[in-house]
């Protein structure tokens, strides 16, 4: 039986509520077989980011050339990308490997306030990657860095949504989950049209990894082959699903999503 397949390429994250791991997790719940190439290892875990150690480059490029001469990629996305030589090695593999769709989540700070991705980085990812994107997806505070401009108002992130396809990505969306409002509000602009997606915030502690999920089911769907206008609905009930379902592990602040929630619902588990 075959299956569609979406590639992750994004760190490790030791307790299991973002990165490789929530991508992966996020792939299986859509019904896509999953793959990775790993960039960095962290040691985090409920309360927040330890350690980060990158991947060498050279090993970053192995993972995705043997991925690429193997296996049928439907979509990729990429997420912490560490440092700028990562993210040169990674532009290189995907104009290599041409990949149907690219999604890129541009991690730039973990949640905690560390920084996922160095200062070299940030001009790398605008000038390589961005040109290759699909669909870019930050939030509030990584389109304020990727478009040089601050968002205060729906007028000032529509602006910024335009700084950023003017950047080379085919189609920007700003999340809106870091904003203080009832409501979250998704602005997708494909270069030519906005179009905002609201939906109910989600109460709960499990919210480590949103970021995360929500780029890796819009991979998952665009692997599906969904337009990006189905796909983000899509995604945000996805995730708000594994928000409200939720998990008791770890003792900090920002504890895991329930991945698997679709399956309770359904009795499968």
């Amino acid at each position: 039986m075959s299956a569609p397949a979406a590639l992750t390429i994004a760190g490790s994250d030791s307790g299991g509520g973002a990165g490789i791991q929530a991508d992966l997790k996020t792939f299986a719940a859509f019904g896509v077989h999953g793959t990775s190439a790993i960039t960095a290892i962290t040691a985090q875990n409920t309360w927040g980011v330890i350690s980060v150690e990158p991947v060498s480059t050279d090993m970053v490029t192995a993972q995705l050339a043997a991925l690429a001469a193997d296996i049928r990629i439907d979509a990729a996305k990429t997420g912490m990308l560490a440092t700028a030589a990562i993210v040169d090695a990674v532009a290189d593999a995907l104009v290599r490997h041409r990949f149907p769709h690219v999604v890129v989540d541009p991690v730039l700070r973990a949640t905690s306030g560390r920084s996922l991705l160095d200062g070299a980085g940030v001009p790398a990812l605008i000038s390589r990657l961005l040109p290759l994107a699909t669909v870019v997806t930050p939030n509030i505070a990584e389109a304020e860095a990727l478009s040089g401009r601050a968002i205060q108002t729906r007028d000032e992130r529509r602006d910024a949504a335009k700084a950023i396809s003017a950047l080379g990505a085919r189609a920007v969306i700003i999340t809106g989950g870091h904003l203080d409002t009832p409501d979250i509000t998704d602005l997708l602009y494909d270069g030519r049209t906005f179009t905002e997606f609201r939906t109910p915030r989600v109460a709960g502690r499990g919210t480590h990894g949103t970021g995360c999920t929500f780029s890796a089911a819009l991979t998952a769907l665009l692997a599906l082959g969904r337009p990006l206008l189905q796909a983000v609905p899509e995604a945000q009930a996805y995730v708000g699903g594994a928000i409200r379902a939720g998990l008791e592990i770890g003792t900090g602040k920002c504890g895991p999503m329930d991945h698997t929630w679709r399956w309770r619902a359904e009795g499968r588990s």
